[in-house]
């Protein structure tokens, strides 16, 4: 029998998802020592034997295996847009995502530069941050290459997700964010600490509907390094001067994630695993929460704070924290072997199962309107 899909909700989730951002590979190395790496410091690290992705391919690929898109895609649509070079590793990459079910016909390939890469190192407590190239082939995303999408954003209007994520030239997001807005998407977006002077000046804040961050990324927004409850007042008021009805994923790490919604913050715990390696993690809980409220569910739900016990994934962020969870099981940022088997039966196992709601929005690939089958968690 074939392995169990999320289904696109036509009335209140998302048919469509179309991509902006960094296509490429990288290397991770666990630092020795804990403190902080210094300006003018040398350090030791070991090389981990494990395979780094930038941020579009790693929340495009969830999204598009939870989704099955690789055998399917009637209902349901994922598109990345970005350039690789005429290299190795930029066909490499392009097979990977075609493979994942992401349609790539918007990425280009760059003769005269090279493929996107990063180095990302990781400190003994699980925190860690990436040096990325800057003359890349990414760097040379155009503006004729974002128009070309807008018809599939267009003809999904409301029901399509416009991604816009790092490591592309600041502008093209900006032209990106213009032609969802035009077209009626739900803007999702994430912006590196080091952007925030710039996209307040950009005011690209008013162009999100749905904003991700980390930990640095939240004090960036807020301007102020403070106590965690201020952190957030400080970011909600910057975000909905900007949209009123802006809402925000703020991660905290092992801490799990606080979603704003409806002007208040709430907090929702880490699925508890001994993790691998946490890098990609806050990318599976952007991919997640976003495959979540495409299948229809809720952004959160608000009796659920905890995994204790006997615990239902009732809404997308359930969704996005047990995807975050599983991924971190892997040392590569994308787990693979994720797909929603594989990702229910880890939840399974911690005594996490499918809400109703989740249970009516999968379906066998082969069989669009039936149900998982009872040997999956319900």
């Amino acid at each position: 029998m074939s392995s169990p899909i999320l289904r696109a909700d036509p009335k209140t989730g998302f048919t469509r998802v179309v991509g902006v951002g960094g296509i490429g590979t990288g290397s991770i190395i666990a630092l020795e020592g804990n403190h902080t790496l210094g300006r003018n410091e040398s350090r030791m690290g070991r090389a981990l034997d494990a395979r780094d992705y930038c941020k579009l391919h790693i929340v495009e690929h969830y999204i598009a295996v939870l989704f099955g898109c690789r055998e399917s895609q009637d209902m349901f649509r994922v598109f990345a847009i970005g350039n690789v070079g005429n290299d190795l590793a930029g066909a490499s990459l392009i097979r990977e995502m075609a493979n994942a079910g992401i349609d790539t016909r918007y990425v280009g390939i760059e003769p005269e530069r090279n493929t996107l890469f990063s180095v990302t190192i990781l400190y003994p407590d699980g925190s860690g941050g990436n040096i990325t190239t800057s003359n890349s082939a990414a760097c040379a995303l155009s503006r004729s290459q974002l128009s070309k999408c807008r018809k599939d954003l267009a003809v999904a209007g409301a029901h399509g997700v416009a991604l816009c994520l790092p490591e592309v030239p600041i502008d093209a997001r900006q032209e990106f964010l213009r032609i969802a807005t035009e077209c009626g998407s739900y803007r999702v977006a994430s912006f590196p600490s080091g952007e925030m002077d710039m996209v307040r000046r950009l005011n690209l804040l008013s162009h999100v509907d749905l904003l991700a961050l980390n930990q640095e990324e939240s004090a960036a927004l807020a301007g102020v390094q403070s106590s965690e409850e201020r952190l957030l007042d400080a970011c909600s008021a910057v975000a909905t001067a900007a949209n009123p009805n802006m809402r925000i994923l703020a991660s905290a790490g092992a801490d799990g994630v606080y979603i704003f919604e409806n002007g208040a913050w709430s907090h929702c715990e880490s699925v508890p695993v001994e993790a691998i390696s946490t890098a990609g993690a806050g990318d599976a809980l952007l991919a997640g929460t976003i495959a979540g409220l495409a299948a229809g569910l809720p952004l959160a739900d608000s009796t659920h704070t905890n995994w204790n016990g006997s615990t239902e994934i009732c809404s997308a962020i359930d969704l996005g924290l047990t995807l975050a969870g599983f991924s971190v099981t892997s040392p590569h940022t994308i787990h693979p072997d994720a797909n929603l088997e594989t990702m229910l039966a880890f939840a399974g196992g911690k005594g996490i199962v499918m809400s109703a709601k989740l249970q009516s929005r999968c379906s066998h690939g082969a069989a669009a309107g039936s149900e998982c089958t009872s040997h999956l968690p319900r």
